[in-house]
């Protein structure tokens, strides 16, 4: 067998590798969607696009209900979105408060709780 061998350090470069959220230009972990799919078992096979999209989706959902709830806390004059920001978006916007439907949201109590000393 002779011949050339190709070394690794030839001429051509290689480029640097970049993740598949980065070449989707997504903000949302396109590697980690694919994985929780494949463990979930929810097909017996996936297209290579599909944890992209799926990616894409929950990204787009995510800015929406982000963006609606910092308007609710600017419209209240605060800086910072709490849950209750979330929840008074999502149920002012019929297409969010129809596709959320029966979830329930976890009430967060304002007062710090006491502890006392029996």
């Amino acid at each position: 067998m002779t011949g050339q061998r190709h070394h690794r350090n030839s001429s051509k470069r290689r480029r640097p590798s970049r993740s598949r959220s980065t070449r989707a230009e997504l903000q949302f972990p396109v590697s980690r969607v694919d994985r929780l799919l494949r463990e979930g078992n929810y097909a017996q096979r996936l297209s290579s696009s599909t944890p992209v999209f799926l990616a894409g989706v929950l990204e787009y959902l995510t800015a929406n209900i982000l963006e609606l709830a910092g308007d609710e806390a600017h419209n209240n004059h605060r800086m910072r979105i709490t849950p209750e920001h979330v929840e008074r978006a999502v149920d002012s916007n019929p297409q969010l408060s129809r596709l959320w439907g029966d979830v329930t949201t976890s009430q967060v109590d304002d007062k710090p709780q006491s502890t006392k000393n029996c």
